[in-house]
């Protein structure tokens, strides 16, 4: 595993005058702090922002003109075909403006490519086919914004494209280099003038569908009905938890128990979770895996008929399919990871950017397989197999390295390629694999210091401090995720005063901890147990980063600290 340094979070504020402003207690305060969250406005947006606090999809460039377009192909009849992406976010995107269009009385009919014969995006096949089809306009949703020449065929074949998409935008000669689409919806342009552009496809749809319906004067509670696959978007494809994304989560995970979506609901009940306590974790490691499944193993088109679907009986087959097809992909998963360790130990260790080749592995896993590598070495990992022509691949990347500008500067050894700073995928010959990588490595400017793992701790918080009240208040800083982690507490010198392993697997460790003054606390680590009593030897002293919680057992609460890292001081 890679190197970890703890540090502390010193960011400076006048953390009492912010507690007594907003009703918290100065740890809240300072944690808020932490998350760059300055100005007495956004602090109060974060703790108590809604619904109203959305911004106008009008702020998008093209928003106006994309709603006029389908307005009059509505009215004209003439035949609209979204094309969506297999991913979660392209799934969810394509939902919601599949209902939209549907509910707006639109001639109107999907495609998701498949990942495996069409790739990522919108492809010349896919244009010809809507074009024999009789299709009068293509509307993406998060794709098409690099698609340029397979939309200047659209347009040669007399198609009218509308674009919504949220990828990062090709620069030529400092300007956008845009398809020449009938109307570009996207927050990343640079002449838009949209206030957070840190949005998903999912989002970028869900705001085309509000300004639709303002258009065709359907009632907002419609609009609110669907808000939750706003947030199952938003979570799926790991945007920031900042912002109006924080707050369309927030509003979406609530709504989650009462979905239209029977589909949603038999997904829920087929992986045993409790559809009124729904998580931003659950929708990212539960949920989320499954509607992806279908994209990954067989077809998106299955995770979209199965949120579309009315009836519970067909429903239900869905849910339990793609369970089953999420399962496969773990032990899939866990082969190809454990293939690509053993390559770098053996060949790429000291590599700053790894590039794992598993010509046999199914390419649907590659960008897991790549997050799997990125989180044991802390570096930034691209795991590439053999597509049907080509080696396909996708990268995972660490704060230190923009992935998306690393691809650019290899370009000329690539067939196509797109992404943005953390994630990226790309296609190029099998025989230049050996060049890209050591180009790659060549090119980044990392140091071994960018290879040590991080971890930020927000307050170095006593056991006394701990309440019921406190633990309840941290409840508003939720929902945790990207760029919205949880809070990080640590202490030093925690004497332990017991320690056994539970659980079948024996992968639970339960402590009985006290700190210098005598204040006493229970603790659980979720690690392998012995391995960890192996490590920990005769020392019965631990230092803890930790999280407080409370235990329900039997009726009666205590005070715990879930243990997320330790050292054991030598």
């Amino acid at each position: 595993m890679a190197a970890e340094r703890w540090m502390l979070q010193t960011k400076k504020a006048d953390f009492h005058e912010m507690a007594r402003i907003h009703h918290i207690t100065p740890v809240t305060a300072r944690i808020i702090r932490n998350r760059d969250i300055v100005g007495e406005e956004a602090v109060e947006k974060y703790l108590r922002g809604s619904l109203k606090d959305l911004y106008s999809p009008h702020l998008l460039k093209d928003m106006d003109l994309a709603v006029e377009i389908l307005k009059e192909k509505t009215e004209q009849g003439k035949r609209i075909r979204i094309v969506g992406d297999y991913d979660i976010d392209g799934v969810c995107s394509t939902y919601l403006l599949y209902r939209a269009l549907t509910r707006i009385g639109a001639n109107v009919d999907y495609e998701i490519p498949d990942r495996i014969k069409d790739g990522y995006g919108i492809n010349e096949s896919i244009i010809c086919a809507a074009a024999e089809d009789g299709v009068d306009t293509i509307l993406t949703c998060d794709n098409g914004i690099a698609a340029v020449a397979q939309i200047s065929l659209a347009k040669e074949l007399g198609l009218t494209v509308l674009i919504t998409d949220h990828h990062d935008i090709m620069q030529e000669d400092g300007h956008d280099l845009l398809p020449p689409a009938d109307a570009v919806v996207n927050p990343k342009q640079s002449d838009c003038s949209y206030p957070y552009p840190e949005i998903c496809g999912g989002m970028v749809a869900y705001k085309l569908v509000k300004a639709l319906y303002e258009a065709f004067s359907v009632p907002e509670e419609d609009w609110l009905s669907m808000l939750e696959f706003a947030a199952i978007a938003t979570v799926g494809d790991v945007m920031k938890l900042r912002d109006e994304n924080r707050i369309i989560v927030k509003e979406g995970l609530k709504r989650i128990a009462n979905t239209k979506s029977i589909g949603l609901l038999k997904l829920i009940e087929r992986n045993d979770l409790d559809k009124d306590q729904i998580t931003a974790y659950h929708i990212g490691f539960v949920i989320g895996p499954c509607l992806n499944a279908g994209g990954r193993l067989q077809t998106a088109k299955l995770a979209l008929s199965l949120l579309l679907c009315e009836d519970g009986e067909e429903a239900d087959q869905l849910a339990m399919e793609l369970k089953d097809l999420n399962d496969q992909r773990k032990d899939m998963t866990k082969q190809g990871t454990e293939e690509a360790i053993a390559q770098v130990e053996e060949c790429y260790r000291d590599d700053k950017v790894l590039v794992a080749y598993l010509p046999s592995c199914h390419e649907s896993l590659a960008g897991i397989i790549a997050g799997r590598l990125r989180e044991q070495y802390q570096k930034p990992a691209f795991v590439l197999t053999d597509g049907e022509e080509c080696a396909k691949g996708s990268g995972r990347s660490i704060e230190q390295y923009h992935m998306f500008e690393g691809l650019v500067k290899v370009k000329d050894l690539l067939l196509k390629f797109g992404g943005h700073p953390m994630a990226a995928g790309l296609s190029l010959e099998k025989e230049n694999i050996d060049e890209f990588r050591r180009r790659l490595n060549e090119e980044a400017e990392l140091t071994e210091d960018d290879f040590v793992r991080k971890i930020w701790i927000d307050v170095p918080m006593p056991l006394d401090y701990i309440n019921e009240p406190l633990i309840e208040e941290l409840e508003l800083l939720e929902p945790f995720g990207q760029g919205n982690e949880k809070p990080l507490f640590a202490l030093k010198g925690l004497h332990i005063r017991s320690v056994r392993v539970l659980g079948k697997n024996r992968n639970a460790v339960k402590f009985s901890l006290a700190d210098d003054k005598g204040v006493p606390i229970d603790a659980m680590l979720f690690t392998d147990g012995d391995a960890f009593l192996e490590e920990l030897g005769r020392s019965r002293v631990i230092d803890v980063i930790y999280y407080p919680t409370v235990n329900v057992y039997n009726g009666s609460r205590t005070l715990q600290i879930i243990i997320k890292n330790y050292k054991i001081p030598v």
